[in-house]
């Protein structure tokens, strides 16, 4: 059975409504198995178990929640070389647009040597219902990359 972690922040819920339809996404697709986890909850031990992760954060200040930030600093140095390739999908939100903490997230990842997986999703305040599909369907081909 494949594996999908799906790591975020959210404050507002926001964030959370974007990955639960993550989460509905990958778990539409037969044989796949998903953990949803807030940052300052996910181990090193749910990184190097999944087959493929989805990050997700608000932008706060142009950058990543800092309870992300904090999970990739746990993670970083006792990964290196266990996760090289891991498929990965990232979404965000903010009140311009996520894109800024996009474009942080798809550096982190590089870091890691993750290997985007599907396009990135953001929007500016509350997804809306065409976002959140957006993120269903994004978790979906998550998910099928697992597959093939």
């Amino acid at each position: 059975m494949a594996k999908v972690l799906i790591v975020y922040h959210t404050i507002s819920g926001n964030t959370e409504r974007m990955a639960k339809s993550f989460e509905e996404g990958a778990k539409s697709v037969p044989g796949t198995e998903v953990v949803l986890k807030k940052a300052f909850d996910a181990t090193l031990e749910d990184l190097l178990g999944c087959d493929a992760i989805a990050f997700g954060s608000a932008d706060y200040f142009s950058y990543i929640a800092g309870a992300l930030k904090d999970f990739f600093d746990k993670t970083y140095y006792p990964s290196q070389g266990k996760v090289t390739g891991k498929p990965y999908a990232a979404f965000a939100t903010g009140g311009s647009g996520g894109d800024t903490a996009l474009k942080v997230l798809d550096r982190l990842c590089s870091s890691f040597k993750f290997k985007k997986a599907v396009d990135n999703v953001s929007v500016a305040g509350a997804p809306s219902s065409e976002v959140l599909a957006k993120c269903k369907e994004a978790g979906k081909n998550l998910a099928k990359v697992l597959s093939t």
